[in-house]
């Protein structure tokens, strides 16, 4: 068998990008972690420039601590093979997200926002620009952005990187005074970020397609399309992809208005300010246009040598910026419905005790067994992506998760069946009745189903209708009338017929006296 290839003591596992100066690999540690590695392309190991450009990445990384960027774990850029070694985020770019999915929409989107101004924020609190803010360098974590890929990052009080006459970076993306040949500041940062956003709220570039001087003709005169965006998203976002600099927000004012929209903060105006649109401009010249251009382009026009100017954002705390929850209101109606839903279990096992048992068995192994299935199915789309023999390769994987999911759901039965049995006890102890001894053990069994060693499985699929249910009251009441009235249909059932035992004939102990009394007696 082939030995896999290692560099620096990492072990390459799968290429998962590439970009102008490296090629980026899934690698896993000695320790058995998995990184991002990106190393240096062959044929420019050998150029000191190309080195020297990735210990100014490495610089850059190491400044920046945050749960919205992809920190730096290990690198040497001075080694045999040049690399670093990021965290690794098992999730698409945002492009690829867009195009899998379409575009996010709702409170997604707001948090989508909010979450790439955070990794801005973290980014230029660390005294560094990235530079090169678009889909394809924001890595979708669930709903969370995450930036990565500071190839083209500089440190804000170095002088400029020394390509001149060169354009980096992506048209379309890039701000205007880039174009122009001026130095990258904070505001350049915001430009690419309002682009960001509104690729990702509306499926498209709000530049538009086509060849490099037709985009950089509108970039530069802020002919943009941001419709499909919501409200005073739409008009934040077009304040950001003001051509001039000086008018559109800083990274501050946009987090001093997004934080509030998803429950940080007090809310304030959003940051748009009147002004007049730019004069149009004559564009920028491309030696060679190309409309998919991401690497380094001769520019027609040298650009002046001069310092950065020094960032005015702050470095926030972002460790406070947690998911929001839903309101206290919908999580009280989430676990009265869920409770509900054990008392309607235990009437329907004081009606029929082993028919309601093994259905419950079959249930959790069933929900089980398809909570490890899309959790397998999901694990492989992350990583390459999805394909359309999904559906088919889940089918023909049904058997093994079946079997997989066996000692779990053995463990999480047993646990749940020795709650039960202990409440019965409880009941025997009281001189409870059969009916009332067999209600509450029916409950205590499904609240440990949900519970117990391995219940997430099961809450999983359930929460799929339980929290859709209890979001609005109107919803939550319907669900709630239907419970009632499963529930009191058993429990007259119980007083009326009694409880079956079948298939058996009769219940178990049946030597055993126990009072009569039944689940509804006074």
């Amino acid at each position: 068998m082939q030995q896999a290839a290692t560099v620096g003591g990492y072990t390459l596992l799968a290429k998962i990008g590439e970009g102008g100066m490296g090629v980026v690999h899934l690698a896993r540690r000695p320790d058995g972690e998995r990184v991002a590695l990106k190393v240096l392309r062959p044929h420019i190991v050998g150029d000191e420039e190309a080195r020297h450009r990735l210990a100014r990445e490495v610089s850059s990384l190491t400044r920046v601590r945050s749960r919205w960027v992809a920190e730096i774990l290990d690198a040497d850029p001075w080694a045999v093979v040049p690399y670093v070694a990021t965290r690794y985020v098992p999730g698409l770019s945002l492009h690829d997200h867009v195009v899998e999915e379409g575009p996010i929409g709702g409170a997604d989107l707001t948090w989508f926002a909010a979450g790439l101004a955070e990794g801005l924020a973290a980014v230029h609190g660390a005294g560094v620009l990235h530079r090169d803010v678009k889909p394809s360098n924001v890595l979708m974590e669930g709903r969370s952005p995450i930036l990565i890929d500071f190839g083209l990052a500089r440190v804000a009080d170095d002088p400029k990187l020394t390509h001149t006459g060169w354009l980096l970076g992506t048209p379309g993306y890039l701000a205007p005074e880039i174009l122009y040949g001026d130095d990258a500041t904070t505001a350049s940062d915001v430009h690419s970020w309002a682009a960001t956003v509104a690729y990702a709220g509306t499926g498209h570039p709000p530049f538009g397609r086509g060849p490099s001087m037709a985009v950089m003709d509108r970039v530069r005169r802020g002919e943009h399309d941001v419709s499909g965006l919501p409200g005073d998203l739409a008009r934040v976002v077009e304040a950001a992809l003001d051509p001039e600099p000086e008018r559109r927000p800083t990274v501050e004012e946009l987090l001093a208005w997004l934080r509030p929209q998803v429950g940080r903060g007090r809310s304030v105006p959003p940051p748009v300010r009147d002004a007049p649109a730019a004069e149009p401009t004559l564009p920028v010249m491309l030696a060679h246009p190309d409309p998919d251009d991401h690497v380094t382009r001769p520019f027609e026009t040298l650009v002046d040598a001069g310092p950065d100017e020094d960032p005015t954002v702050h470095d926030w705390d972002v460790a406070e910026y947690a998911a929001p929850r839903a309101p206290a209101g919908e999580r009280l109606r989430r676990v009265v419905l869920g409770g509900a839903a054990a008392l309607v279990v235990g009437a329907a096992v004081a009606a029929y005790p082993w028919l309601t048992s093994a259905l419950l068995v079959v249930a959790v192994w069933l929900l089980r067994s398809g909570s490890l299935a899309a959790s397998r199915a999901g694990d492989r789309r992350r990583l390459r992506g999805r394909r359309w023999y999904d559906g088919v390769q889940v089918l023909l994987g049904a058997p093994l998760d079946l079997v997989r999911s066996i000692p779990g759901t053995v463990l999480l039965l047993l646990w749940s069946a020795g709650l039960a049995v202990a409440a019965a006890l409880l009941c025997y102890a009281v001189a409870a009745g059969v009916e009332t001894t067999l209600f509450v053990s029916g409950s205590v069994l499904a609240a440990a189903l949900v519970a117990g060693p391995g219940g997430s499985r099961v809450r999983s699929p359930l929460s799929r209708v339980v929290v859709p249910t209890a979001r609005q009251g109107r919803g939550w009441i319907a669900g709630m009338v239907v419970l009632a009235v499963l529930g009191c249909g058993l429990g007259a059932l119980v007083q009326t017929a009694g409880t079956s035992w079948a298939p058996a004939g009769e219940r178990p102990f049946s030597d055993v006296s126990l009072p009569d009394a039944g689940i509804l007696s006074p």
